[in-house]
C-alpha cells in the first residue's frame, strides 16, 4: 500500500508540473533530464512537434572516453550539460523550460 501511494504522489506532481509547464512554456522547448544509479541523461524536447530536438547523455560516445569515471557524478552531468548546451546552440535553440518531472531538484 506505501508503495502505490508514493507512486500516485509522484504522479500528481509530474502532471502538475507539466501543467505548468505548458502555461510557462513561450514557444520555448523543455528541458528533460533523467539520471539512474549509473548515468545520466537529458534531452531539449519540443512538445509542438512531438520530437527530440537533441539529445546528450553519459553513454555518448563522445562522453564516455573524457569521463574518468563512469556513473552519474557531478563531473559527469557537468559534462553531460555543456555537450547539450553546445548541441543546442548548433540547433539553433537559445532559451528551455526546466522540465523536473516530478523530481524535488
Amino acid at each position: 500500500m506505501a508503495v502505490d501511494k508514493k507512486k500516485a504522489l509522484l504522479v500528481r506532481r509530474r502532471r502538475r508540473v507539466r501543467s505548468n509547464l505548458r502555461r510557462a512554456r513561450e514557444l520555448r522547448p523543455r528541458l528533460s533530464v533523467f539520471r539512474s544509479h549509473k548515468h545520466i541523461y537529458a534531452q531539449v524536447i519540443d512538445d509542438d512537434s512531438k520530437s527530440t530536438i537533441c539529445a546528450a547523455s553519459t553513454v555518448d560516445k563522445d562522453l564516455r572516453n573524457n569521463l574518468k569515471t563512469n556513473g552519474s557524478t557531478c563531473d559527469a552531468s557537468i559534462a553531460v550539460g555543456e555537450l547539450l548546451a553546445k548541441r543546442a546552440l548548433d540547433k539553433g535553440v537559445q532559451e528551455v523550460v526546466f522540465d523536473r518531472g516530478g523530481n524535488l531538484y
